[in-house]
């Protein structure tokens, strides 16, 4: 029998939650700017009672899963050990985007393989956790999804009907680039008159007497399409409706030199509870002040400045920030750690206040 192993105890299988994901494949990649450009795989998930929504994971996220699990689950013993599928390695050289794209089958496969372990494997918190769709996720910008795009026909142009207040419709929330003659082009604005869905992501329909596909995640539905209601099923898979705002977490910063302070902003892409390595954040502050000739420094409990050399050190400056966060009002939006900047040959900086 091929089938995966929870379909093959169907009694275990029945009784799993609704929400428990059952598929998980890579739609798209997305380009962010966080402490370094780097890129989230996006992830159409599928759950046991009918659900569906799309989550947003880096590699290093892959990664801390597969390592926690060969430490929770791999080294057990008894009947509850089970062999984890392969995760494909860090490469550490070459242009991001390739690297990414090619990441695409063999993460698509690691997720086949993990979605097809026992039972009771899929009720761990930690997979759980991982394909849960948080609220970072919901907020997202949406994209065409190409990899969910569905094999494109020539249409002929069709104007819409006479009767436009009853003809299935809907307004376009974002601008879309379509790729191609087969994909329709949006402006945020459009009416779009909708002909027929393609799959359960694309549309198809006219404006301005084009024709052509797009993503539903980038309308709105006036009036669905007869035997269809989009607004119920968005509501059901758990996409937000309307438009979706993107998350920016800012960083403060300071240029300690002896002219003065400069002080700046850096707004990421990035949640509040990342952790930038030390070479990601040297990297930042060279390009955000021009310089190259830099140290990182934090202040301590104290107020006194401590040098970074090292990623134990940005760890021990975040994990010091957690107990001065009730001492200082900041924005909901701000890191509770602070980067101070010194040229590495300034050594007046230490012990003194600014």
């Amino acid at each position: 029998m091929a089938l995966p192993r929870q379909l093959r105890d169907e009694s275990d299988f029945d009784q799993l939650p609704d929400d428990i994901p059952i598929s998980a494949t890579i739609a798209d990649i997305a380009e962010k700017k966080g402490f370094i450009v780097y890129y989230q795989f996006v992830i159409d998930v599928k759950t046991k009672g009918g659900g569906k929504y799309l989550i947003y994971r880096r590699y290093r996220q892959f990664f801390t899963l597969h390592q926690s699990l060969e430490l929770k689950i791999g080294a057990q013993n008894g009947r509850y050990t089970v062999t984890l599928p392969t995760l494909p390695g860090k490469v550490f050289m070459g242009n991001k985007q390739e690297i990414a794209e090619n990441r695409i089958p063999e993460l698509n496969t690691y997720m086949k393989k993990l979605l097809s372990l026992p039972t009771w494997v899929l009720l761990d918190d930690l997979i759980r956790m991982f394909f849960y769709q948080m609220e970072s996720d919901k907020q997202q910008i949406p994209r065409a999804l190409r990899r969910l795009r569905p094999p494109t026909r020539r249409v002929k142009t069709i104007k819409p009907k006479t009767d436009l207040l009853s003809s299935p419709r809907a307004e376009a929330m974002f601008d879309f680039n379509g790729s191609g003659s087969l994909e329709l082009s949006l402006k945020a604005g459009d009416v779009i008159f909708l002909l027929r869905r393609v799959n359960a992501d694309w549309l198809e329909g006219t404006v301005r007497e084009r024709t052509g596909i797009f993503p539903e995640s980038f309308v709105k539905i006036i009036k669905p399409l007869p035997g269809s209601d989009s607004d119920d099923e968005k509501e059901a898979s758990g996409r937000p409706k309307g438009p979706l705002v993107s998350s920016y977490s800012c960083l403060r910063c300071y240029l300690l030199q002896p002219q003065g302070v400069d002080t700046r902003d850096l707004c990421v892409e990035e949640d509040l509870s990342t952790q930038p390595t030390y070479q990601e954040l040297l990297s930042r502050m060279r390009e955000l002040f021009k310089m190259e000739d830099i140290a990182l420094n934090y202040r301590d409990a104290e107020g006194d400045l401590v040098r970074i050399l090292d990623d134990e050190d940005v760890t021990l400056m975040v994990w010091e920030s957690k107990g001065q966060r009730s001492r200082e009002k900041r924005p909901v939006n701000q890191y509770p750690w602070e980067l101070l900047v010194t040229l590495s040959s300034d050594l007046t900086a230490y012990n003194t206040e600014y």
